[in-house]
Formats: structure tokens, sequence, C-alpha cells
């Protein structure tokens, strides 16, 4: 979780780059900041907040925001809870780890396999805080949060108060649920079904399995997935380091694109006229339809990693197309502007729409 080294508050001018709190670091001024180190401050805050008519923004690990230039006026709510507790479920006998908003994500992931239990560990490395993962039912290698999800705590700020949601009333899809682009809930904690024994989930993602020498489908030794999951991010540039640039993203840029299936066989046939017939799409099942890798359209396109170029302030990461970056010193418009170029050009030589995956702040494509 990123601390803001703030007072509760902050006046305009006073410590409020909202740049300083996202991976991006990207995004001009909020007009105030307050940080919660608990679920009650938290829920006092925003309810103080909504009473004022005041506009909140909430930012836990600031690693799915794009802030526009001109920054946020209202008042953004740092999410900063870190309460862990492991338990068990009368309904199932199943292990469960439950975990405030605000704890990292990646710490908490940490945390769950160092108390013996696996599940969580092809999600190691992700940036941002446990809050916000249901939200846009986060993935890699596999596994989705909703492939575990238990239940989620949300506070409904029309009703006041709090209560507990099960998966099924979340809507999660790829990259989305009913809690993403709603400010009528606030996330302000999370659990997590676990396996016992220290086992991973099945093995699903080809890469992941074949770099362990396992067969998909099976599973392994939860931690030793993590370490693999953890070199194979760090390869792409999807483990936060500050002297890397190549980190300082919102990870993918852009959802892999879904075709519905009777669209599909056209848009399939445009592309290969593009890229040789003899030339594999990959492609997978997905909601009825077919999904395309976004990161192999945009590279067929003619976007190579670190596109534009040394030069820009803005660039495609030079390890992986997905992620666009912040070079040290650029701007939201810019990344935007590289973003509508991609986004367009894939548009242009596929007729395929390219969707972002971040949340826009007071900013748009």
């Amino acid at each position: 979780m990123t601390d803001t080294g703030l007072d509760q508050t902050a006046s305009p001018g006073q410590h409020t780059r909202l740049a300083d709190l996202t991976t991006l670091r990207l995004g001009g001024p909020a007009r105030a900041v307050v940080r919660c180190p608990d679920t009650r401050t938290l829920v006092d805050e925003i309810t103080a907040l909504d009473d004022a008519g005041e506009r909140a923004l909430l930012i836990g690990g600031g690693s799915n925001l794009v802030i526009a230039d001109e920054g946020f006026d209202g008042t953004a709510v740092v999410v900063q809870s870190s309460r862990v507790e492991f338990g068990t479920g009368r309904e199932s006998g199943r292990t469960h780890v439950t975990a405030d908003a605000g704890v990292d994500w990646d710490e908490l992931v940490a945390a769950t396999l160092e108390a013996g239990f696996g599940g969580l560990e092809c999600l190691s490395g992700i940036p941002g805080a446990a809050g916000t993962t249901p939200v846009q039912n986060v993935g890699a290698y596999g596994v989705e949060v909703a492939d575990l999800l238990r239940s989620v705590q949300v506070l409904d700020r029309r009703a006041g108060n709090l209560r507990w949601v099960a998966p099924a009333e979340l809507g999660l899809g790829y990259r989305t649920s009913n809690l993403k682009h709603r400010d009528a809930f606030v996330v302000v904690a999370v659990s997590f079904w676990l396996n016992d024994g220290g086992i991973s989930q099945p093995l699903r993602y080809r890469e992941l399995s074949s770099a362990m020498g396992v067969e998909p489908g099976q599973t392994a030794d939860a931690t030793a997935v993590r370490d693999h999951v953890l070199a194979l991010r760090r390869s792409k540039g999807m483990v936060l380091d500050p002297d890397d640039h190549d980190t300082w993203s919102a990870g993918s840029f852009f959802t892999n694109p879904i075709v519905g299936a009777d669209d599909a066989p056209a848009v399939l046939a445009r592309i290969r006229d593009r890229v040789g017939a003899d030339i594999t799409v990959p492609t997978y099942p997905a909601d009825g339809g077919v999904k395309l890798s976004a990161g192999w359209l945009i590279e067929r396109a003619g976007y190579a990693r670190g596109y534009p170029g040394p030069d820009s302030p803005v660039r495609l990461s030079t390890k992986h197309t997905l992620a666009l970056t912040n070079r040290g010193d650029a701007t939201t418009e810019e990344l935007l502007d590289l973003a509508r170029d991609v986004r367009d050009g894939v548009a242009q030589a596929f007729g395929v729409a390219l969707h972002p995956e971040p949340v826009l702040v007071n900013c748009s494509l």
C-alpha cells in the first residue's frame, strides 16, 4: 500500500499531487487528500464527504488509475486499512482468508503461502490493493479472482451501512464486475477460499505449466508456482521496480478483445489477410465468442515494443506491448495520445476495437 506521507487532510497545493499515488506517476492535484488506516475511518470519511456533497476518489495501490493532468476536483481517499485474518468457513469447512481493502495484494498472496495455503499464487506480483481485485475481476496465468472469491464486504453509500455480498451478486466477468465504474458501493474487505497443504490451483496457462514442467491442468507446490509467476512477470516488466521505467505503467492497458461468435470468422479472415494465411492467430473461447490477444494484435498492427522510440516521454514497454509506460517526465495527455494511436491502428488494421482496462479519471480516450 502506498504511504502518502500526508497528514489526515491536505489543503490545495500541499502534497496533493495524485501522480505520487499511482503506479503510472501521472495525474494532477486533488482539492484535498485523506488517508484511512482502518475500515472505520474509511467509512466515516466517505460518509462525511457524501453528506457534504464532496466528490471522492478512492485510491488503493493506484495501479489501475489514469488521472488527468488537471487532477480531480474533489477529495482523494487513500485506503490503507491492513487487517488480515485466516478462518474456516462453517458452510464448507474450507479455509479462507479475509483482508481489509487496503492490504497490499501481493503481500496478501505471500502471507497465504507463508501460512501454508495455496490458491492465489498465480496472481502473484499484481500491483494494487486487495479491495480493487474483485472490482476488475483481476486475473493472470489462468486464474481469476472469481475462481476463489468467497465474499466482498461493501459500504452501501445510499443506505449508509456495511454488508457482505456473495460473488453471484457481483456480475463477475472478464476484467469486470457490476462494481466497476459505479460509485454506489465501496469495497472495504474481501474474502478468498484457499487450498490446504500449499497446493496450487490447476495450472491452465501453458507458458506457466511449461516453465514448471507440469502438464496443463495439474497442480503443483504453490510457493514454486509463485516463484515462476514472479519470474515471468519480471521478464515482462510487470513487477513494480522504481528503477525500471518499464514498470511505470498501469499494467495491461487494453483488455483482450472478445469477438462475437457470428463475427469471428470474418474478423479472423481479415487478420489472416493482413498477417499471412499460414500464421496461427491465438484465440480462446470466451463468453460465447472468441477472445483475441490484444498484445499480439498490437504487435501485428506495427507497434513494436518500445514504440514510438527512445526519445518519446511515453512508450510501449520494451518488454511487453500491452503496457503503456511513463519514461519519467510524461503527461497524462501524452499517454492517452499513445493509447489512441495504438487503439486506432489496431482498428484500422484488423477491425477490432481495443478497450482500456484501467479506470480513467477526468479524462477519456
